[in-house]
């Protein structure tokens, strides 16, 4: 028999190999068992209480919740961003990265691949992506696999591999001696829930309200039945005295087919001293809103959804739209998003400074007149450019627009602290000298001028050469 690790090594070489073949998942396909949630509530293991997840994804609450946080992050983009050399991540472009992100299969796109992977963690408390590599060993394609055909596995000395079942999907077929295999765990993105007992073994928020959604949906199955029988409650037929049991069957059996369903109403002869007592409800049946609005209640609160997200709930008495978004993405998406993302970083294997980032814009989008509002401010603090800000609105760049921009009077925080501060008195001016009176003026010597004016007599008539 092969070892463990080279029946893994032949495995992955057939991986996204096999062509698209028909697949019948769900209860009693081909695609495998739905799983089963035995300890639902304390001492419910001891009780044989078992809770099916197919059955609990049906309750309305439960479904709203796990569609509504799975359409969420799946409509927001995935985003390659680089770290530059001031620590600031842009968005960037890579040939050996980015085609992953926007095309994670051959089956899936963006927005269906999110989705899965996020429903998956949400109603099995795991997600395992089998990844696909080139020759380069740069990984090419994502799948998300089914969890009820995945196994973690834990060597003696720590090692973890993922034991597979065949996926025809995924491109799993069965390889070498068995119908199973084993792939290491660099092969495999697991995305973990809650890991209550084990790192490998998340739990699924239902471990916590699979009771009130089971109530719920049994209290919906009995008010339909009731709704179908004319929503009056049954009755009792009350003989005079005793009767045997067959022909109390024969009664029984008459009444229910004569006038129950849809022939409740007719009128019914009795003979023989018989007598009809209706059955009432109880304040407590009767209560049948209460009741379900505490279910949902519940499950909303192990999802962490807040109640009027999924319409179970009163409105918040206040309309701030973009309080309340960041309300429900920090308590209940932001933890999602960024394992996520870490997980394609570690994944996908990306060097540095590359990295995974949603766009959260997509998300937290603000209205129109609050978006041009942030933008104009942001501009008018010389946080933003011109055409930053207008392509944030969707509109094109205008020349001139690529430079941040101030006021003129604004004044920086330390020039202004200079007010305070004591200044030395401004030194006295030097005096001037007097002016002398004009007869103190000295008179140029009379020797000179007479001297100056032979200079200029002799000039006059050529004794000296210029």
């Amino acid at each position: 028999m092969p070892s463990l690790r080279s029946r893994a090594t032949a495995a992955l070489s057939a991986l996204w190999q096999a062509p698209l073949t028909a697949w019948r998942g769900g209860p009693g396909g081909a695609g495998g068992w739905w799983p089963v949630v035995r300890e639902s509530a304390p001492g419910a293991w001891q009780q044989n209480i078992a809770i099916d997840v197919a059955d609990v994804a049906t309750n309305p609450t439960v479904y709203a919740c796990v569609s509504l946080i799975a359409n969420d992050i799946a409509k927001m983009p995935v985003r390659l961003v680089a770290e530059d050399d001031e620590g600031i991540w842009l968005e960037t472009e890579s040939a050996a990265f980015s085609p992953v992100l926007a095309k994670p299969n051959r089956f899936q796109t963006r927005i269906g691949f999110y989705q899965q992977w996020v429903m998956s963690k949400l109603l099995w408390g795991n997600t395992y992506v089998l990844k696909a590599r080139d020759q380069r060993g740069v990984v090419t394609r994502l799948a998300v696999l089914d969890p009820s055909k995945v196994t973690p596995l834990l060597t003696p000395d720590g090692t973890v591999y993922y034991q597979l079942s065949p996926d025809a999907l995924a491109g799993i077929l069965p390889e070498g001696d068995g119908p199973e295999f084993a792939v290491p765990a660099r092969e495999i993105i697991h995305d973990v829930m809650i890991p209550l007992y084990h790192p490998l073994c998340g739990v699924s928020p239902i471990y916590a309200c699979g009771l009130a959604a089971v109530q719920g949906l049994r209290m919906q199955t009995n008010s339909a039945r009731m709704f179908a029988n004319g929503s009056i409650p049954s009755g009792v037929l009350v003989a005079p005295g005793e009767i045997d049991q067959a022909t109390a069957d024969r009664m029984k059996t008459r009444w229910e087919t004569e006038f129950g369903g849809e022939n409740r109403g007719r009128v019914a002869i009795l003979q023989n001293g018989l007598k009809y007592e209706a059955i009432t409800m109880t304040p407590v049946d009767a209560a049948l809103v209460e009741q379900l609005k505490w279910t949902d209640e519940a499950i909303c609160r192990c999802f962490h959804v807040p109640r009027y997200k999924v319409e179970v709930g009163p409105d918040p008495n206040y309309n701030n739209i973009n309080a309340l978004d960041q309300q429900y993405y920090a308590q209940c998406l932001q933890i999602l998003i960024e394992s996520i993302e870490l997980l394609l970083d570690e994944g996908l294997e990306l060097p540095r400074p590359y990295g995974t980032e949603f766009d959260l814009d997509v998300l937290l989008r603000m209205d129109q007149p609050t978006l041009v509002t942030t933008e104009q401010n942001a501009v008018g603090a010389g946080i933003r450019t011109p055409n930053e800000a207008r392509k944030r609105l969707n509109l094109p760049a205008l020349p001139g627009g690529d430079t941040a921009y101030l006021q003129q009077q604004y004044w920086s925080l330390a020039a202004l602290a200079q007010r305070d501060v004591p200044q030395p008195p401004p030194p006295a001016p030097a005096p001037t000298p007097a002016a002398r009176p004009a007869a103190e003026v000295d008179e140029p010597d009379a020797t000179e001028k007479v001297i100056a004016a032979l200079t200029r007599k002799a000039l006059e008539v050529g004794l000296y050469a210029v």
